[in-house]
């Protein structure tokens, strides 16, 4: 089977990461975050054409708020500070997620790393921030209700072609790390038939070897989508 087009990474483990050396849990969103660019790099040089992070979930502004805040510090200097390598590298910065509920600050931010790589014809980094899965299903419904049809009638690629980024194709693998075997509200309507791959390497000890390694994993499997090849 060939690479997949589109991979999905639920990014965890940073907290432990950091409670396992006697650290700070933001050092390991500091090192996390080091790891995502290790592997934006590494998806971009397999060919790899989409890449979802999941970054910040809705869920997680229960956190603590000093947390919370450096989280979204992290989040403003990447995409501030690596213009040079997104042009180097032709990337593409998207976002899915809600984006009226974050910080003006973060959404001016994303709203502009966005327009800046607009035409930059590399892979694709969709930033899953603000994100959740059941909350992107209800925003497509309201989308959908504000086009006033009939929901009697509606039908997958009516509610497909309300999601945030409807022109992303769904992703063909979705890859969690730190050993859970869960979705955690990522990608609900769109990973329907993803191949998962679960890893117990906690996210910031990441590298493109372990990409690769799920790559090579999937490219193993047959997949059917219900049916029987």
């Amino acid at each position: 089977m060939d690479i997949p087009r589109h991979v999905g990474i639920i990014m965890d483990g940073n907290g432990r990461w950091a409670q396992q050396r006697s650290m700070l849990r933001t050092q390991g969103h500091l090192e996390g975050l080091q790891a995502a660019k290790r592997i934006v790099k590494a998806a971009s040089d397999m060919g790899i054409q989409y890449l979802t992070l999941y970054t910040f979930s809705t869920e997680n502004w229960k956190r603590a708020v000093d947390e919370v805040g450096f989280i979204m510090g992290l989040v403003k200097q990447y995409l501030r500070g690596e213009m040079d390598f997104y042009r180097q590298n032709h990337i593409r910065i998207r976002h899915t997620g809600d984006a009226a509920g974050l910080p003006e600050d973060i959404a001016s931010e994303i709203a502009g790393a966005a327009a800046d790589t607009k035409d930059f014809n590399g892979m694709q980094v969709i930033l899953a921030l603000n994100y959740g899965g059941r909350d992107e299903l209800i925003r497509a419904l309201r989308r959908l209700a504000a086009q006033n049809q009939d929901m009697a009638t509606v039908t997958e690629k009516d509610i497909a072609a309300c999601l945030d980024n409807p022109d992303v194709p769904d992703p063909d693998l979705i890859i969690r790390s730190a050993g859970e075997y869960r979705m955690s509200n990522f990608l609900l309507w769109e990973g329907a038939y993803s191949e998962l791959y679960v890893s117990a390497k906690l996210w910031p000890d990441w590298t493109g070897s372990d990409l690769a390694e799920a790559i090579d994993e999937y490219r193993s499997r047959d997949r059917r989508f219900g049916g029987i090849t």
